[in-house]
C-alpha cells in the first residue's frame, strides 16, 4: 500500500540572511515522503510568500492529492494536477526518488542523463553595509564565484567594497526586483567596469519591458520573471539568461524541460535554489550540469544540514549520495 507522509521542518540560518525583501533567521521547508512497501521517496520544497505560497497552502495542495498518490500517481499526471510551484516540486522529486529506489537505479539514469560531475557553486553574500559585505567577501575571497544580494540605494558602494575584499573572485549580483529603471541605467555600466559577470532580476517581474529597449552591458538573468516553459516567450529580448529553480518549475520534470527549451531559444542557463537543505539541492545538481552559472549554496548558509548531506569542498558541490536522494 502506498502512503504519503508530510513534515514541516524549520532549519536555522547561520546568522541572518537578508535580501531586498527582508531578513530571515530560519527557513521552513515541507518534506513529502511517498512510501511503497520498503521503498521511500522524498522531496523537499520551500513555500515562498513572493509567489503567494504559505506552508499551510502548500501542505493543502499536496494533501488534496493524497487519494491519487495512494492509488499510484505518476509524474506525468502530476504535471496537470498542480501548477508550477513548491507543492508540485516536493511531489515530483519524491516520485523520481521513489522510482529510482524501486528500480535500483539513479535518477539520472531514469532521466536519460549522463552521470553528474561535481560543480562550482556561487556563494551568496547577504545584503548588508559595504563594510560588512567587504569583510564577508574577504573571508570568502578564495571562492571562485561570489553572489551579492543588492537592494538599490548604496549598491555601487557595496559592489566596490566586495571587489576590494575579493579582488580575484568572479562576481554576480542579485537585486531581487529591488531596482528602478533609473537604478539599472546608472548601475549597469559601473558594474561592467567592476567586472560583474551577471545581473539577476534587476526590475520587478511584470514591469521589465524596458530591458528589451536598453543596452545590457552585463548579461541580465530572469529569476522572479521565469517559472516554467510558459514564461519564455515574454523574456525574449529582455533577458540573456534564465534562472531555473525547482520550487518555481514545480519539480525536476519541468526543470529539465525548461532547460532544454531555454537553450533551444538561445538563453543562457543558471540553476539556482531557495534557502534550504541538501535534499532540496540534490535534484538541482542534475539540472545544473553544463549550466553557465550554478547557485546551489543553500546548505552552506544554514547552521546545520540533514543526514547524508551533499558534500562540499569549498565551493565544489558533489552529486548526491543515494542515501540522500535519487
Amino acid at each position: 500500500m502506498v502512503e504519503l507522509l508530510l513534515a514541516s521542518e524549520a532549519w536555522p540560518v547561520r546568522g541572518a540572511f537578508t535580501i531586498s525583501r527582508g531578513s530571515r533567521t530560519e527557513v521552513e521547508v515541507i518534506v513529502a515522503e511517498i512510501i511503497d512497501g520498503g521503498y521511500r521517496g522524498r522531496g523537499e520544497c520551500v513555500p515562498y510568500a513572493r509567489y503567494g505560497e504559505t506552508p499551510e497552502s502548500v501542505r493543502a495542495q499536496i494533501e488534496s492529492l493524497e487519494t491519487r498518490i495512494t492509488s499510484g500517481l505518476t509524474r506525468e499526471s502530476l504535471q496537470d494536477l498542480l501548477p508550477a510551484g513548491a507543492a508540485r516540486n516536493a511531489l515530483d522529486c519524491a516520485l523520481w526518488d521513489l522510482e529510482a529506489k524501486r528500480k535500483g537505479k539513479r535518477v539520472w539514469e531514469l532521466a536519460g542523463l549522463g552521470a553528474p560531475e561535481p560543480l562550482t557553486t556561487a556563494y551568496t553574500l547577504s545584503l548588508d553595509t559595504p563594510d560588512a559585505m567587504r569583510a564577508a567577501a574577504k573571508a570568502n575571497a578564495a571562492r571562485p564565484l561570489l553572489k551579492l544580494k543588492l537592494a538599490g540605494p548604496g549598491d555601487l558602494e557595496r559592489v566596490r567594497a566586495v571587489r576590494q575584499g575579493a579582488p580575484e573572485a568572479d562576481l554576480i549580483v542579485d537585486a531581487n526586483e529591488g531596482w528602478s529603471l533609473e537604478d539599472y541605467a546608472e548601475l549597469a555600466p559601473e558594474l561592467a567596469r567592476l567586472g560583474v559577470k551577471m545581473i539577476e532580476q534587476p526590475l520587478p517581474a511584470g514591469d521589465d519591458a524596458a530591458l528589451g529597449e536598453m543596452t545590457r552591458p552585463v548579461p541580465v538573468c530572469a529569476d522572479e520573471a521565469c517559472h516554467d516553459r510558459a514564461s519564455l516567450p515574454a523574456l525574449k529580448g529582455r533577458y540573456d539568461i534564465v534562472n531555473i529553480k525547482l520550487d518555481k518549475t514545480g519539480g525536476l520534470t519541468e526543470a529539465l524541460a525548461l532547460k532544454r527549451e531555454a537553450e533551444r531559444e538561445g538563453f543562457g542557463v543558471m540553476v539556482g535554489c531557495m534557502l534550504a537543505t541538501s535534499l532540496s539541492m540534490a535534484p538541482g545538481v542534475l539540472v545544473a550540469q553544463g549550466a553557465g552559472f550554478v547557485d546551489l549554496d543553500g546548505p552552506l548558509l544554514l547552521d546545520r544540514d540533514r543526514d547524508h548531506p551533499l558534500r562540499f569542498e569549498g565551493s565544489l558541490v558533489h552529486p548526491p549520495d543515494a542515501a540522500l536522494w535519487g
